[in-house]
């Protein structure tokens, strides 16, 4: 059968991926699987400059997944590209890198940085879930106004960085914590975006009522895991209905094949496999076995057969 797929210009020899922020930043996962063997390693997110992220503890277990308020930590672009990146190719993966920023100019400064990265850095995944502390169209200056929560600063962030990276494809990332996830994905797409990954984290918090005191250092976090998958269902469900052309990766609770080829029927054109890592970093390889397998006993002979066949009737 046929794993192949692609995500707009980028073809991928299966659909399967990592998420970004949970197989780190370079090759960590090598140790346990062959990052060769997946569709692509999506790597940590960057920005410009380097960050420390937020004070600790910064993750949680929850019932249904886990909490995460990591803070973006990074060591920069340039420092990634000199350091992290070359064991990580010596692997033969190809790589998605993904960026981000609190302001466009930052986008804008990541995404320059990456112009000249090595061929196998296939896309850059835009990571618009983060607070924005630019105005916002005279609306004022509000660190929770994240970019992926406003139509006109995610086109702003996109076109920013679609310009900066002079043909190489943009994909942006973008958060399920608003009213209508498609009048945010159409401004992405309308920017330049060449496919929209779907859907970041979904906001949550914990607090320890015998300390009165949230559980995670920064207050509140990203929620991720099982929970959200029926959410990131919907997501993938609502952008290929109403944009039947465009490519879409889904992400959000992956744990099995059969998840997989849920996302996929959903509309994704591929999927990338997060929190399950934490608790097994083989998860990618093992999901992209059982989703051969699953095709296979369902008599799917191409995997791209199974993109946006959902049926509502």
């Amino acid at each position: 059968m046929s794993l192949e797929t692609h995500v707009g210009s980028v073809t991928l020899p299966n659909p399967v991926m990592t998420a970004s922020g949970t197989a780190g930043h370079g090759a960590e996962v090598g140790a346990y699987l062959d990052l060769a063997s997946l569709g692509a390693v999506v790597v940590k997110s960057l920005s410009a400059e380097p960050w420390a992220g937020n004070p600790a503890p910064r993750v949680h277990e929850t019932d249904g997944g886990m909490l995460n308020s990591v803070g973006l930590q990074n060591p920069g672009v340039e420092a990634w590209l000199a350091e992290e990146l070359p064991d990580l190719l010596r692997t033969g993966a190809r790589v998605v890198a993904s960026i981000w920023g609190f302001t466009v100019e930052a986008y804008e400064k990541a995404a320059t940085a990456l112009r000249d990265a090595p061929a196998e850095v296939v896309a850059v995944e835009v990571n618009l879930s983060c607070p924005n502390l630019h105005p916002l169209h005279g609306v004022g200056s509000h660190r929770k106004d994240m970019f992926a929560h406003s139509a006109a600063a995610t086109r702003d962030a996109i076109a920013a960085t679609v310009g900066a990276l002079s043909g190489r494809p943009a994909w942006a990332k973008l958060s399920p914590n608003v009213t209508d996830v498609t009048e945010i994905a159409a401004a992405a797409l309308g920017a330049g975006a060449e496919a929209l990954t779907l859907v970041n984290t979904v906001m949550g918090m914990t607090i320890d009522p015998a300390t009165r005191r949230p559980r995670l250092g920064a207050g509140g976090g990203g929620l991720s895991g099982p929970a959200i998958r029926p959410v990131a269902v919907r997501a993938v469900y609502e952008c290929r209905r109403a944009f039947p052309d465009a490519a879409i990766v889904g992400v959000g609770g992956i744990a099995t094949g059969e998840h997989a080829a849920e996302l996929l029927v959903a509309g994704a054109d591929a999927v990338q496999v997060g929190t399950a890592t934490f608790a097994d970093p083989r998860a990618p390889a093992r999901v992209l076995a059982e989703l051969e397998r699953w095709c296979r006993r369902n008599g799917v002979p191409r995997v791209r057969d199974l993109v946006g066949s959902a049926s509502n009737e």
